[in-house]
């Protein structure tokens, strides 16, 4: 097995993240201005990475965040199995206080090991983690020695328990930003190791400003 580099990515910012609202899998909502401004930013920052495959979720807001790297020299992918969790009833929903209590409440019990639990209508972590489990097993088959993952905030953190060997009660040490990006390798003998964290390319750039 030869070493591979993968790139995960958080799609840019969306009115529904600038307002509070929860978007799931159930509201496919395109990037905003600001979105747009980290895409390119991104972009920026890792244009010189040779990605040879490229996967996005089914939602918009993923495919347009690496557009600019979306080119027909590279193998690219739309899988479903990279969607958000599904909050169901709870998407569309602006965060008051009442809906913060009981989204507070819901990651109370996923970090006390209550990992089957789900919002009415929704996923619960166990789900997404066998539908990310077999996109990446289906991902690492297709080859390609730098791959760019284009994803979603809850998803990569359930994700990084998988790849990484953690506990799924303790997603939430992983943090997420609106393009941000885990920056992973897997080594010959297919053990995945994180190699850095890079934080969302605007607060790069307004740090150096």
């Amino acid at each position: 097995m030869s070493s591979k580099k993968i790139y995960v990515v958080r799609h840019g910012q969306t009115d529904y993240n600038l307002k509070g609202v929860v978007q799931g899998s159930g509201i496919d909502a395109p990037i905003n201005e600001t979105g747009i401004k980290q895409a390119k930013a991104f972009y920026k920052n890792f244009r010189h990475i040779p990605f040879d495959h490229i996967y996005y979720s089914s939602l918009i807001r993923t495919r347009q965040s690496i557009a600019d790297f979306l080119n027909e020299e590279v193998y690219q992918e739309k899988l479903p199995d990279l969607n958000e969790i599904s909050w169901g009833n709870y998407e569309g929903l602006p965060m008051d206080h009442d809906e913060n209590q009981y989204y507070l409440n819901m990651l109370d019990k996923w970090s006390s090991g209550e990992l089957d639990n789900k919002i009415n209508g929704g996923e619960s972590p166990v789900d997404v983690a066998k539908r990310l489990s077999r996109a990446m097993h289906y991902i690492l088959d297709q080859g390609g020695a730098h791959i760019l993952i284009c994803m979603h905030g809850r998803a990569i953190r359930i994700l990084m328990t998988l790849l990484l060997g953690y506990d799924l009660r303790y997603m939430d040490v992983f943090r997420h930003e609106n393009l941000c990006c885990y920056e992973l390798h897997q080594a010959e003998n297919g053990q995945i190791y994180l190699d850095k964290y890079h934080p969302s390319p605007l607060k790069k750039m307004e740090a150096i400003k």
